[in-house]
C-alpha cells in the first residue's frame, strides 16, 4: 500500500479508501440487508492490504453500515470516517444526539474524520442558521471528533464559499476524468489542497460507469490496460489528492483495487496519456443522456419505480439501439409513465437531477411510440 499525506492533519492514509456504501446484498431490494460474511471477507482483505481509512455514513445501507462497520473493525487501529446527517438536523441538540447514537454504532469513543453530508448551498445555508458548526467544534473540544470536514454536491461557487467560511480540516468530493469541470471542479480541488486540506475523492468510477466505458473509450484508452486502473491513475496522479474511495461490492474489487493502489504514484501518467483522459472525459460527457450515479439517494421510490435503473436504460440509448433499449425498458414493472410527479425524490439526489421532468421525457421516448 501507498500512503499519502492527509493535508495539514499530520496523518497518514492510505491511497484507496473503503466507502461502505455499495457493500454486498443478501437481498437486492433490501439495502439493509447486508450480506456481512462477504463484506467481511472484503474488508479483512483490505486491512491484509494496508487500507487504513474506512468511510460510512448515517444512511448508508438503510442505517446498518454504521453498525456493520463497528463490529468489523472493533479493536483495529485504523482511521473511520462518519457524517453528520445536516438534513434531519435543526438544533444542536439533534447534532449530539446523532453523533452519540453513531458513536455507539461504530462501538468508539471518538471519531478520527468527521463531515457534514453532501453540503449544497440550501443545506449550507441551514449549517449557518443554526451555528452547526459550534456544535461540531464543541464535540471535537470534548474528543468525540478528531477532524472537521465536508462532503460536497454543487456548484464551484458554492464550494469555494463554504471552503473559505471555516478552517477545515478536510474535504471529500466528487472527481474523475469525465467530471473536471463539475461541482467542485479540478480548480476547487486546487484550492482545497493550497490551503491545507486533506482532499477525499468519492464517485472516482461515476457510479462505476468508468469501470465499464464505451467500446469507444475502451479503443481510446487501449485495450490492454484496465479501464478502472486508467480512472484511478488519473486522480493518484494528482498531488493534491489524499485518498480515493472506493465502494466495493466484491471480494474481487477489493483484489484488484489494492493492486492499482500498489502501483499509483504521483506524476505516474504523461502529458500524452492525461490528454487522452481528457478527450474521453469530453467524449463520454457527451454520451450521457442523465448524469446518474446510481447512488440511490433517490430511493426507495414510493411508488415502486426503479429510478436508476431507468436512467440506466436511457442513457445506453447513446450508445445501443433505441428498440434494444426499448425492449429491456418494456420488462420493468413500474415505467416512467408510473411516475405521479410527488417530487419525493428530486430534493435527495446530490447530481441536482430534476427527476420528476426528466421521467416525462424517458415516458414520450419509450412509449409513445411504442
Amino acid at each position: 500500500m501507498k500512503y499519502r499525506r492527509f493535508g495539514n492533519t499530520g496523518k497518514k492514509v492510505s491511497a484507496l479508501g473503503f466507502g461502505m456504501m455499495r457493500l454486498p446484498l443478501l437481498q437486492a431490494d433490501d439495502p439493509s440487508s447486508i450480506d456481512k460474511a462477504h463484506a467481511v471477507r472484503m474488508v479483512e482483505e483490505a486491512l491484509a492490504g494496508g487500507v487504513n481509512y474506512f468511510d460510512t455514513a448515517w444512511p448508508y445501507h438503510g442505517g446498518e453500515s454504521e453498525t456493520f462497520l463497528g463490529e468489523v473493525l472493533k479493536g483495529k487501529d485504523v482511521f473511520i470516517a462518519d457524517k453528520a446527517p445536516v438534513w434531519e438536523i435543526e438544533s444542536h441538540e439533534d447534532f449530539h444526539r446523532t453523533l452519540d447514537e453513531q458513536l455507539r454504532k461504530l462501538q468508539r469513543d471518538h471519531i478520527d474524520f468527521y463531515l457534514l453530508h453532501a453540503l449544497g448551498q440550501e443545506r449550507w445555508e441551514n449549517v449557518k442558521k443554526i451555528d452547526l458548526l459550534d456544535a461540531v467544534v464543541q464535540a471535537q473540544q470534548a474528543g468525540k471528533i478528531g477532524h472537521i470536514g465536508f462532503s460536497f454536491h454543487d456548484s464551484k461557487e458554492v464550494f469555494l464559499d463554504i471552503l473559505n467560511y471555516f478552517p477545515w480540516d478536510f474535504c471529500q468530493v466528487q472527481m474523475n476524468y469525465v467530471d473536471t469541470d463539475y461541482q467542485a471542479t479540478l480548480e476547487g480541488v486546487h484550492q482545497a489542497a493550497a490551503k491545507g486540506l486533506g482532499v477525499v475523492i468519492m464517485e472516482p468510477l461515476r457510479g462505476g460507469k468508468l469501470a465499464e466505458p464505451p467500446e469507444r473509450i475502451l479503443d481510446m484508452l487501449g485495450r490492454e490496460e484496465n479501464p478502472v486502473q486508467w480512472a484511478f491513475d488519473f486522480l493518484w496522479n494528482m498531488p493534491e489528492v489524499s485518498l480515493l474511495l472506493s465502494g466495493m461490492s466484491h471480494l474481487d474489487h477489493v483484489r484488484d483495487n489494492l493492486i492499482y493502489a500498489s502501483q499509483s504514484s504521483i506524476g505516474k501518467l504523461s502529458l500524452e496519456e492525461l490528454e487522452t483522459l481528457k478527450e474521453a472525459g469530453h467524449i463520454f460527457r457527451n454520451m450521457s443522456k442523465v448524469a446518474c450515479t446510481r447512488c440511490e439517494y433517490c430511493m426507495p421510490c414510493p411508488f415502486g419505480l426503479d429510478i436508476p435503473e431507468i436512467f440506466e436504460i436511457y442513457n445506453a440509448t447513446a450508445l445501443e439501439s433505441k428498440e434494444k433499449m426499448r425492449k429491456r425498458y418494456e420488462k420493468m414493472d413500474k415505467k416512467a409513465s408510473d411516475c405521479t410527479q410527488c417530487e419525493n425524490c428530486a430534493p435527495q439526489c446530490p447530481q441536482f437531477i430534476q427527476i420528476p421532468q426528466e421521467m416525462k421525457k424517458i415516458s414520450n421516448y419509450f412509449e409513445k411510440e411504442a
